[in-house]
């Protein structure tokens, strides 16, 4: 019993030992919470492994499935200024393409279909209501045959274009059977001729424009073959065609070869499609085509059926004489030509050139070389003439098929062209957006489903947002608003996914209710001081679908000033704290627009 006693040098030492050990753990603990605090935190696995092996529901309140019940609406998390309705005659208001405003514009080269936006004194400062009986479209690949008809109420499509297979109106919904003017056998056999020439199949033919597009079968189809078509048509005559195609889950917007340069970066397309588009292309000495040969990649192709091809046969249907007829698809032939494109196909309505995919000492051969643009930075595009000239294109770039091309080095990086990004930074991008997806999923198991179809990122960067959530069960716009810092629209598009420019001071070029989700990282940093975050959420709004989702991503305070606005539009919203824990400043914002529809107070108001 003795030797179990402890003397007292023992309990000294062990007292010593014990105060040692609690002052060590007390400074690990202090620089821990310091080192989170600063917001360097990033790679907090601890907390992120925890996140991951509990996978609880995070909002319990937040309902992402579609119910269409305006009734028992639970109550907003908070309570702010109000914004109500517009009336029911807003109900496809298209801001920057109204109807009543284009008019005022000279109709010469389509200037009055191009953009123009109203006054800071005209903007609307209400919610476009969505139509009586407004519902989730059908799920992808139905959606493509499909759409409700109270989504887009306008049957004047399906008597122009009864007898070329666009679209038939069937009980209470639209059915659209895949043909076209020009494909009266569909699409699919169309697209099969086309195969014959063009490598469709193997991943060299990613990304696709199809001006005048239609109801956009052609890149609807085109989807079967892991291609992705950016169709664009104007706002016309043929009510609601771009609206058709994004309720049939095809991205689209609306838009116009008039005077401005189209909205994407040059080198970004594989093909460029016209189909009966109708658009002058021996026009203005050949502008539209060179408008077409700066987006076109060297090696790409484009596609020319109707007008003119096949004159000889249909010349007196164009109402046009057989010699007049000939003397445009001569000038075509002409221009073609002159930028360098060989002409590998004719049969019937369809032709086919393809640009070289070296076109420089092809342009000196041919002394061509005082039509060359004059230009420093041929992605300059957002409100700029259109020139009659030849944009510069440079050697081939060597891109991957796709889907080795998602994930590898774009060459505008691996060349240096694409300053402020490394092949470092784009590495780390990747990894951090596939942190931030799985944390999105995790939140709302829905994301990655056939719920959300169209899908929009307002400040894309790298796009690798898109990256990490490729999947034929959705597709995504990838915005690069016209005031980053760094241009890197041309980046997306090497990596096989499409987009668009844009400056959210100002209104989307496509119709209300056209995207199921919307992601905005530091949107509203970048646009801090530039104009009224309320206008810019009233755009978001417009342009989501009742119950659809927004996902932010900003420091608190913006995101705060942000809550308190949207709490007054019938969204419901929860803020969360970011992966790697509460000391971080940057936080997620998480919102759902509720179902409701235009009552009849609101119309008579």
């Amino acid at each position: 019993m003795r030797g179990s006693r402890m003397n007292p040098g023992d309990r000294r030492t062990r007292s010593t030992m014990t105060i040692i050990i609690v002052m060590g753990l007390c400074c690990f603990f202090y620089i821990l919470g310091a080192w989170q605090k600063s917001g360097t935190g990033r790679g907090d696995s601890i907390a992120l492994r925890v996140n991951q092996e509990t996978d609880c529901t995070i909002l319990p309140n937040l309902h992402f499935e579609t119910h269409h019940s305006i009734s028992g609406a639970n109550p907003l998390i908070m309570t702010s200024k109000v914004i109500e309705p517009c009336h029911i005659r807003y109900s496809d208001y298209t801001p920057c393409q109204d109807q009543n405003r284009a008019m005022a514009f000279p109709r010469e080269n389509m200037t009055y279909r191009e953009r123009h936006c109203p006054a800071e004194n005209e903007k609307l400062h209400c919610l476009i209501p969505a139509p009586k009986g407004c519902v989730t479209p059908f799920p992808w690949p139905k959606s493509r045959d499909y759409v409700p008809y109270a989504n887009a109420p306008y049957k004047s499509l399906t008597v122009e274009k009864a007898v070329q297979n666009w679209i038939q109106f069937e009980g209470d919904v639209f059915k659209f059977p895949g043909g076209g003017t020009m494909f009266p056998n569909g699409a699919s056999a169309y697209i099969d001729e086309l195969a014959s020439v063009i490598p469709l199949a193997d991943g060299t033919i990613r990304t696709a424009l199809d001006t005048g597009c239609g109801v956009a079968s052609f890149g609807a189809y085109l989807m079967d073959r892991n291609i992705l078509t950016m169709s664009f048509a104007p706002r016309d005559s043929h009510e609601a065609q771009v609206q058709f195609a994004l309720e049939r889950g095809v991205p689209a917007v609306i838009g116009v070869l008039g005077t401005i340069k189209l909205p994407y970066p040059s080198r970004s397309f594989d093909m460029a499609h016209c189909s009966r588009c109708l658009i002058p292309w021996e026009s203005n000495g050949g502008m539209y085509m060179m408008e077409v040969d700066r987006v076109l990649r060297p090696g790409g192709y484009w596609i020319l059926s109707g007008p003119p091809i096949n004159w000889n046969k249909y010349h007196q249907t164009w109402k046009k004489s057989k010699q007049d007829a000939e003397e445009d698809q001569h000038r075509i032939e002409n221009i073609a030509e002159m930028l360098c494109w060989d002409k590998i196909y004719e049969k019937e309505d369809i032709a086919i050139w393809q640009k070289k995919a070296s076109s420089h000492l092809c342009h000196q051969m041919n002394g061509h070389t005082s039509k060359m643009c004059k230009v420093q930075d041929a992605d300059d595009v957002w409100y700029k003439k259109m020139e009659s000239c030849i944009t510069p294109t440079g050697e081939a770039a060597q891109l991957k098929k796709f889907p080795e091309r998602l994930s590898a080095i774009p060459p505008r990086i691996l060349d240096g062209h694409a300053p402020g990004v490394t092949e470092e930074d784009y590495e780390e991008d990747n990894k951090l957006w596939k942190k931030h997806a799985n944390t999105y999923k995790r939140v709302n198991k829905l994301l990655g489903s056939s719920r959300y179809r169209n899908i929009m990122d307002m400040n894309a960067g790298l796009g690798s947002f898109a990256a990490a959530l490729d999947s034929p069960k959705s597709w995504v716009m990838n915005v690069v608003p016209t005031i980053s810092e760094r241009n890197t629209l041309g980046i997306i598009y090497e990596r096989g996914l499409i987009g668009i420019y844009h400056d959210w001071c100002e209104a989307f070029s496509t119709y209300p209710r056209t995207y199921d989700l919307i992601h905005g990282y530091r949107i509203f940093s970048l646009y801090q001081n530039k104009c009224n975050v309320e206008d810019i959420l009233l755009e978001m709004d417009r342009i989501l679908r009742p119950e659809g989702a927004v996902i932010l991503r900003d420091s608190v305070d913006v995101l705060n000033k942000v809550r308190s606005t949207v709490s007054g539009m019938r969204w419901k919203s929860k803020l969360l704290d970011h992966e790697d824990g509460p000391h971080v400043p940057e936080k997620i914002l998480i919102s759902v627009k509720e179902y409701w529809v235009a009552s009849e107070e609101e119309n008579n108001s």
